[in-house]
């Protein structure tokens, strides 16, 4: 047998493997034109070996990322070394439909992608490879997985009944505001309020009423806040705000509408119609505070006092 007879015969056999791969294998000459396009790359791109050999890959693929693409495949030649990019990274270099059974739909394939420097005979860089991975069920798996612990991480700072940020997760936060304050000179204030007679509603309805007026007080409180305002539910019927670059007077502002708000608002039952209100203590932060729990407290004492004079009422912290 002669050695072309054999060079043949070689090339038949790498090329039956190239088609046996569970990853896409592209090679590029110089001009990016397609020299090796198996079978995994037809299946999924729907263009056949035939139509695209000795084609420029750009021009069958426009949505391709040419730019970052071309980079890649230059910096990988220049440095003759190997180079990776995760779906970490980026989802996808080719937009090809994933029909894993495990998916049950048509989502788009996430790849990992290696490209590989290829030497001539004399020994430079004549082509390059692109190996195309699947990693769809990995990074399936592992997105649902980030996304559950996101999830079990916001359950775990939340209050079941209202949705607003439970007293551990309140508190933290009002300990990193109050740290916050001591490296910046702006202004942090903190609203505390409950519920006037909160015991009443429960006494004469029922606590299946009295948390209805908890989830209303907390959806009102929600309409009334801003995005970057930390609301809580601290325990019971009483509710807290941290309220960032605020002063006490707009913060006053603040509890005013909320206080009004919830004043007009009527919770209404299969049996039963309830009008309530709310006291409320503003506090803003004072550079002599020691401590966040020593803000707390001056908020709560200010509560105190507007409960103390006749509830439904806003007061600020009387300095001593």
């Amino acid at each position: 047998m002669s050695d072309l007879t054999l060079d043949i015969a070689n090339f038949h056999w790498v090329t039956q493997i190239l088609d046996t791969m569970d990853s896409g294998l592209i090679v590029l000459d110089q001009n990016y034109k397609v020299c090796v396009w198996n079978s995994f790359m037809q299946s999924y791109s729907g263009v056949l070996s035939q139509d695209i050999l000795g084609e420029c890959l750009f021009e069958h693929f426009d949505d391709l990322p040419r730019t970052w693409l071309e980079t890649k495949l230059k910096t990988s030649a220049d440095l003759e070394t190997r180079s990776f990019s995760s779906w970490e990274n980026r989802p996808y270099l080719f937009k090809f439909n994933n029909f894993s059974p495990v998916s049950n739909s048509n989502n788009l394939m996430y790849q990992d992608i290696v490209i590989t420097p290829l030497h001539s005979l004399s020994g430079v860089v004549s082509h390059i490879a692109i190996q195309v991975n699947d990693v769809s069920e990995t990074a399936r798996s592992r997105i649902h997985l980030r996304e559950t612990n996101q999830h079990l991480s916001e359950i775990s700072q939340k209050d079941g009944l209202t949705g607003l940020f439970n007293r551990a997760h309140w508190e933290q936060s009002l300990k990193e505001e109050f740290a916050h304050l001591k490296v910046i000179d702006k202004p942090s204030s903190l609203v505390i309020f409950d519920i006037d007679h909160f015991k009443k509603v429960n006494d004469s309805y029922g606590h299946h009423s009295g948390d209805e007026v908890i989830r209303r007080t907390s959806s009102i409180l929600r309409k009334t806040a801003r995005g970057s305002d930390i609301c809580g539910r601290y325990g019971g019927e009483e509710f807290t705000v941290l309220l960032p670059n605020t002063s006490e007077e707009q913060a006053f502002q603040f509890a005013e509408r909320l206080r009004k708000a919830i004043e007009g608002e009527t919770v209404t039952l299969e049996q039963c119609s309830i009008n309530y209100t709310i006291s409320i203590g503003v506090c803003q932060c004072k550079p002599h505070f020691e401590s966040h729990t020593q803000w707390l407290k001056c908020a709560d004492a200010a509560l105190y006092r507007a409960k103390e004079n006749g509830r439904n009422q806003t007061w600020f912290h009387e300095v001593e």
